[in-house]
């Protein structure tokens, strides 16, 4: 990204801000797919089931900004889409190894009424499950007629009934129970409406970045709540996912054969044809309009004249293609969290800073957008051991050109994960001013096959949710412990730290995502591998520099989901009820 020349004009930034948008992780985040809600792809998540760690939770969820009182044509998951879960657990084969297909039907099974629901359902959604473990040549049905629960339409169509009486007769948590299914390969599998699991301050973030609110009387409220979307679920056993050859039991917690990445996608046939009438046709090549792995990549790192772009490629595009790379190379985020560019537009942002002077014993380094970050050091005998060494395999990925800080830091969080391997291990153990030095041994989710996805170390123990230490901050608060906590930083040593299966090692339903990528972009990846904080106009305190507390206490005041997750699966939450939400006074 080039560098802005006035740097000083605030009239100038705040033009520039009005294309900045942090919004829901991919709702309505390109203008292609903002006029096909049924295809767009909000949120995908991976973990390691907490009440069952020999599976996989996989959720992927789509249409965006669901009124539960928007009838009479509630919105369901639409005819003619190929929704598909990725899975890819082999960097050495190209594409995916598995793939899991839905597609819906809808019938009308009482065309008399105008209700959605009288003494049965009117349009009614099932499903088919196809699974490919071939690389997509060929694809097995293993769920047939699956149901989709209705809406959460109210208490008098959900509950009310009996003789002669309108309704269901039952309680949506029995619908939710009842659309659960296994499928002939093994899988559970379950899909239909639920509680819009993301949550940030959408109104305040569209307000020129004002997250948190600014102001005492300002309050941050969470855009998302009492709206809902439809959540397609599978909780697949790790040993259906592992790729060929790989050991039945890991090595240990960050056994590199259990890595997996995983993304999901929409696509429609190429034409659609209206006809008179309320005939429609469709035919072509299926093409993929929507697609989603990292949680914001398209919304804040893609810039909106590319993002329908994005939207068409997949990751594995990604690995040659690499027109999108310069904005993970130099994130205009970056630029509102810097003083020397447009910090004073975004107060919100003010404990958020970007290191320019890291001080190491190889000199200071500038992560500041067009500095050149640790490409100082390429050739350096200083890397010798480490990734970025001259002619280890991945040093021209991650150290590409001189003004493209972040190539060490956000390009291989989004494109490769992380490896075990010098530098990106802790600082825990390390001299201090030498982050190059061998440390704690952290994370190792690195599947180097190209572009976005989420990458999810299935070795790594689950953090159950009910244990005080965890924490919704994932990786960057296990980073944290590992640092500080008596328990994890005495040595070098390998420990199951709490919080390394959070994001962004895959992603668990209460991690909030947007605070730990906003102090990612802020730099504390780099600190936590050594590369502290300068402080400007302090001496440097190392890791406990003020710039970098200050980092680790930023808050958006949206930490939470609007209604509490559930302990099994599908782990969503019950859809809000047309009846109940009130978004003109939400809390």
């Amino acid at each position: 990204m080039q560098q802005v020349i006035l740097r000083n004009s605030v009239s100038f930034v705040l033009l520039i801000l009005l294309s900045f948008g942090l919004a829901a992780s991919s709702h309505r985040e390109a203008p292609l797919i903002a006029d096909d809600p049924l295809a767009d792809n909000t949120d995908v998540y991976a973990f390691r089931s907490p009440d069952d760690p020999t599976t996989i939770t996989i959720l992927a969820s789509y249409i965006p900004f669901e009124l539960p009182q928007g009838g009479p044509n509630y919105y369901t998951f639409g005819e003619n889409i190929r929704y598909e879960i990725h899975i890819d657990n082999d960097a050495a084969v190209a594409g995916d190894e598995i793939t899991y297909r839905f597609t819906f039907e809808r019938t009308n099974e009482d065309p008399a009424t105008f209700f959605n629901i009288r003494f049965g359902e009117n349009i009614k959604a099932t499903y088919t499950l196809e699974r490919s473990i071939d690389g997509g040549l060929s694809f097995q049905t293993i769920v047939q007629d699956g149901i989709v629960p209705p809406n959460n339409i109210g208490p008098r169509s959900i509950e009310g009934g009996g003789e002669d009486l309108p309704g269901l007769n039952t309680t949506y948590e029995q619908l939710m129970a009842d659309a659960i299914t296994t499928a002939s390969t093994g899988e559970m599998v379950w899909a239909g409406p639920s509680d819009d699991p993301f949550f940030v301050d959408l109104g305040g973030v569209f307000d020129l970045g004002n997250s948190p609110r600014q102001g005492d009387d300002a309050e941050s409220r969470d855009g998302l709540a009492q709206f809902n979307v439809h959540t397609l679920a599978l909780k697949i056993p790790i040993a259906t996912l592992l790729k060929a050859g790989a050991p039945a039991t890991p090595v240990d917690i960050l056994d590199p054969n259990y890595v997996i990445g995983v993304w999901a996608s929409a696509s429609r046939p190429a034409t659609t044809t209206f006809e008179s009438g309320d005939s429609t046709t469709f035919s072509g090549d299926w093409v993929q309009v929507s697609r989603l792995g990292m949680p914001l990549t398209n919304e804040v790192v893609i810039p909106i004249g590319m993002k329908d772009y994005w939207n068409a490629i997949t990751p594995y595009d990604e690995l040659t293609d690499t027109t999108l790379d310069g904005f993970f190379y130099n994130p205009e985020l970056a630029l509102y969290m810097d003083e020397d560019n447009f910090a004073i537009a975004v107060p919100a942002f003010n404990p958020l800073r970007v290191q320019t002077a890291s001080q190491t014993i190889l000199g200071n380094v500038d992560f500041s957008n067009g500095a050149p970050g640790l490409h100082i050091l390429k050739g350096n005998a200083a890397l010798a051991g480490t990734v970025l060494e001259s002619g280890a395999t991945y040093e021209p990925f991650l150290l590409p050109g001189n003004a493209k800080p972040r190539s060490v830091d956000l390009w291989p969080i989004f494109h490769t994960g992380v490896p075990n391997a010098r530098p990106y291990q802790l600082a825990t153990g390390k001299p201090a001013g030498n982050p190059l030095a061998a440390g704690k041994p952290f994370i190792s989710n690195f599947l180097p096959n190209g572009g976005d996805m989420l990458r999810l170390n299935m070795a790594v123990p689950v953090t159950p949710r009910n244990s005080d230490d965890f924490n919704s901050l994932g990786l960057i608060q296990a980073a944290v412990l590992g640092l500080t906590d008596a328990r994890y930083n005495g040595d070098l040593t390998l420990q199951n730290i709490p919080n390394m299966d959070g994001f962004p090692n895959g992603r668990r339903l209460e991690d909030d995502v947007t605070r730990i990528e906003l102090q990612a972009v802020a730099g504390v990846v780099l600190a936590a591998i050594g590369l502290g904080y300068d402080d400007r106009t302090l001496p440097n305190d190392g890791l406990a520099s003020d710039a970098l507390l200050g980092v680790l206490g930023y808050t958006t005041e949206v930490e939470e989901n609007d209604r509490p997750f559930t302990t099994s699966f599908p782990y969503v939450a019950m859809p809000w009820r047309g009846t109940e939400v009130d978004h003109t006074n939400i809390d």
